[in-house]
């Protein structure tokens, strides 16, 4: 099945250096493999298309991605996406994992800044420093960094990368 998904606005893809989409089948994950997401596809581009952007003082185009997928299975569920998904639920385990570490412990804190439209809450989390008085005048003078990930839904490859910031600031190196 050829597949063409239009109207991007990026002028160029990874998808023309190699990149290929990712699929997950319900069929192919209950089966003896076990095969959870994967890269698929076959036939990738990533061009200009005849769709002109509206409004739009330069008269720039938009874009198609287009690639091919063979299903094998009949009556199967099968997903596309960009990145890798980070789930919810990703993101709960490994805020909890580090909330139980016993180093971390004493300076990292977990706290909920509102709950979404769903009612799942919204998290942020502060990494202190790792000195042993945290009331000090010298640790009350520092000056904070905000980090933030994931401001749209479908931008999972954020939450891979700000997962990997906490696992390193967190960690016990002398750069964290």
């Amino acid at each position: 099945m050829k597949f063409n998904i239009l109207n991007l606005a990026k002028p160029d893809s990874l998808y023309n250096e190699g990149m290929r989409v990712l699929s997950f089948s319900q069929l192919s994950r209950d089966g003896p493999e076990q095969l959870s997401w994967h890269r698929v596809g076959q036939s990738i581009s990533y061009h200009t298309n005849t769709f002109k952007r509206e409004g739009n003082r330069w008269n720039r185009c938009y874009y198609t991605l287009t690639f091919t997928h063979t299903f094998t299975e009949n009556n199967d569920q099968v997903y596309f996406a960009h990145c890798f998904p980070y789930t919810y639920t990703d993101l709960c385990d490994d805020l909890s994992r580090i909330e139980r570490d016993r180093f971390s412990q004493n300076f990292v804190n977990r706290s909920t800044l509102c709950r979404t439209l769903a009612g799942n809450r919204c998290e942020y989390i502060t990494i202190t420093s790792k000195e042993r008085d945290p009331n000090s005048e010298k640790s009350k003078a520092k000056k904070g960094v905000f980090i933030s990930a994931r401001v749209h839904p479908g931008e999972s490859n954020a939450s891979w990368m700000m997962k990997g910031v906490i696992e390193f600031l967190v960690s016990n190196t002398a750069e964290a």
